[in-house]
């Protein structure tokens, strides 16, 4: 009695199995919302094109900020969206790991070539093969596993564009200022030359110095153009990471780059929290629980070949109708999987391997990022509170040097050029500095303010 039940409900779930639309992205949403705060904007499956459209046309109304560059990317980046229909493709797969394979109806029908009018002969029968039912449920199960690894997969790749549209905006940022920096020294030097020829139309300076200051003016002109050129191709490359075109990439930055904060939060056992917490080491480590099911169960299989049961039933010309069982066993005698089980032997190896080398990548990653962002720390605060404050005094006593006429208005002016090239080159360092704050969230898989990783300090 179990068994027939057992039987009957594994007929009823093959049947009823069909894709969900919401599956595997509400698991996305929900691992991207918990290590970033934002959600995907996929968790109840692919968001109709009009939808998306709307939503980014929304963000972007009143000006670009950090949040919603990322909000963008997570939602609208072409490549992610890619990988989030990947994710419907693996469950496509899951479901067709629960299905039975339909049963075989087979028959034939034969007439008498002496008597043409005789009753014919025929046969049907109708099979299915009786081995799926008990391998279903494994099958299943390593199907279910593949799906939880392709989930985590898809999340950390989130995860990363999270990262990456938050350093890119970064730079957009730093560049726009660096350009209004730019036009301040190019303004400056500008004045400085037009200056000079009044001075030299008058008899007050030489050739020389008419030809320094328009030589320092052409250079600032050129210096201009490439920071705006560089600006334009950060802009270009925010906008093929947030998948903006027409209208929406003329977006402007509501937002100047933030001041570094005035201590960090703690960072220790930052490789530890890591391997903890990323999301493509359990991915790795879920493909390698999926590499030991499969092998067990192929293992387990080798000697079991195809049985297929069912009905028959037959008719002669002259006889009675036959109805009756029929049953078809595969011999195992040359194909006992070797090839299956040794194939599967060396996946899971390679499986070990990937995870043992995730692992390595991980710390590495971890302590390069943390040695950056220590370094640009250092950097920025020294420009903040030693180099700036001393060319502020150079300037301060400079105007009041040329004030008092000891100085000219060159030497004045050489001075806010000095002043001005300090603060851009802060503007670097604090540029730097959040870049490096993005690639250590990134290498940490999750956000370097919150506490939360395992203790198991293995790959």
């Amino acid at each position: 009695m179990m068994r027939t039940l057992l039987l009957a409900s594994l007929l009823l779930a093959s049947a009823c199995a069909h894709l969900k639309k919401a599956r595997g992205h509400d698991s996305v949403d929900a691992l991207v919302q918990m290590r970033t705060g934002h959600h995907t904007g996929w968790q109840r499956g692919t968001p109709a094109a009009k939808q998306i459209s709307d939503r980014v046309e929304q963000l972007l109304r009143g000006g670009l900020t950090r949040e919603h560059a990322v909000e963008i990317a997570l939602l609208n980046n072409p490549e992610l969206q890619e990988t989030y229909d990947g994710l419907d493709v693996s469950q496509a797969d899951l479901v067709q790991a629960g299905l039975l394979s339909n049963p075989t109806l087979g028959g034939s029908i034969g007439f008498q070539v002496q008597n043409s009018s005789g009753r014919p002969e025929y046969e049907v029968s109708v099979v299915q093969n009786f081995l799926d039912l008990f391998v279903l449920p494994l099958r299943k199960r390593v199907a279910e596993a593949q799906f939880d690894a392709d989930v985590l997969r898809v999340a950390q790749a989130a995860l990363e564009m999270a990262a990456e549209a938050s350093k890119i905006f970064v730079q957009v940022q730093a560049a726009q200022q660096t350009v209004e920096l730019m036009r301040g020294i190019a303004d400056g030097a500008n004045a400085g030359a037009t200056l000079a020829g009044e001075q030299y139309d008058a008899g007050n300076v030489s050739e020389r110095r008419l030809a320094s200051e328009r030589a320092a003016s052409v250079e600032t002109e050129l210096e201009l153009a490439r920071e705006q050129l560089d600006l334009g191709e950060r802009r270009e490359r925010l906008n093929r990471l947030l998948g903006l075109w027409g209208p929406n990439a003329g977006w402007r930055l509501t937002q100047p780059l933030a001041a570094i904060p005035s201590r960090e939060p703690p960072l220790a056992h930052l490789e530890t929290r890591a391997l903890g917490q990323r999301l493509d080491v359990q991915a790795a480590r879920k493909q390698l629980e999926l590499m030991d099911t499969a092998l067990r169960l192929a293992r387990t299989s080798r000697y079991m070949g195809v049985l297929n049961i069912g009905a028959h039933m037959h008719r002669d010309v002259t006889g009675p109708r036959l109805l009756g069982p029929s049953l078809s066993l595969e011999l195992p005698i040359f194909d006992q999987r070797q090839a299956l089980i040794g194939r599967l032997e060396a996946e899971q190896r390679q499986a070990q391997r990937r995870l043992d080398g995730i692992g390595l990548d991980v710390r590495s990653q971890v302590r390069l990022a943390k040695a950056r962002l220590d370094s640009s720390r250092y950097a920025a605060e020294r420009y903040l509170t030693a180099l700036m404050p001393l060319r502020r005094v150079v300037l301060e006593q400079s105007e009041l040097a040329y004030n008092a006429m000891q100085i000219g208005l060159y030497e004045l002016l050489a001075a806010k050029k000095s002043d001005v090239e300090t603060a851009r080159a802060y503007l670097a360092t604090v540029r730097d500095y959040w870049v490096a704050r993005a690639e250590l969230e990134r290498a940490l898989g999750g956000s370097a303010n919150e506490s939360q990783g395992a203790t198991d300090d293995r790959p």
